[in-house]
């Protein structure tokens, strides 16, 4: 007798054209065409993760170097500087201080410059 596998295999293909929704063409009505693609998106999706956060890091660091700059101190005596006078601020909040607040963020590079 033939095993017809119904209810699993119907729920499992189900999972996966909805997970393509919103796809064009085939790409959300074919199984196997949308099994590809979703797979293909969860492994950019995936890997997109960490690159926003790289990204991310990177947009900060500018932002705090170009505002440590304008305060006559380069990042990297800046990030020292802070480090040695134990201000444990990260990066993202600096760089919205950097932003948001000019005159505390000109108050921490001073910090940082004494410590140099």
């Amino acid at each position: 007798m033939r095993i017809k596998r119904g209810f699993k295999a119907r729920r499992r293909r189900q999972k996966v054209l909805s997970l393509a929704k919103g796809f064009r063409g085939g790409h959300s009505k074919v199984f196997r065409t949308a099994a590809d693609t979703v797979d293909r998106a969860l492994r950019y999706a995936y890997r997109d993760r960490k690159i926003r956060k790289r990204d991310f890091r990177r947009l900060w660091i500018a932002r705090i170097n170009a505002a440590a700059k304008m305060n006559n101190l380069c990042y990297s005596k800046f990030i020292s500087g802070l480090k040695r006078a134990n201000i444990l601020l990260d990066r993202k909040v600096l760089a919205e201080l950097a932003i948001s607040d000019p005159p505390a963020f000109g108050r921490i590079v001073e910090i940082a410059a004494q410590q140099n």
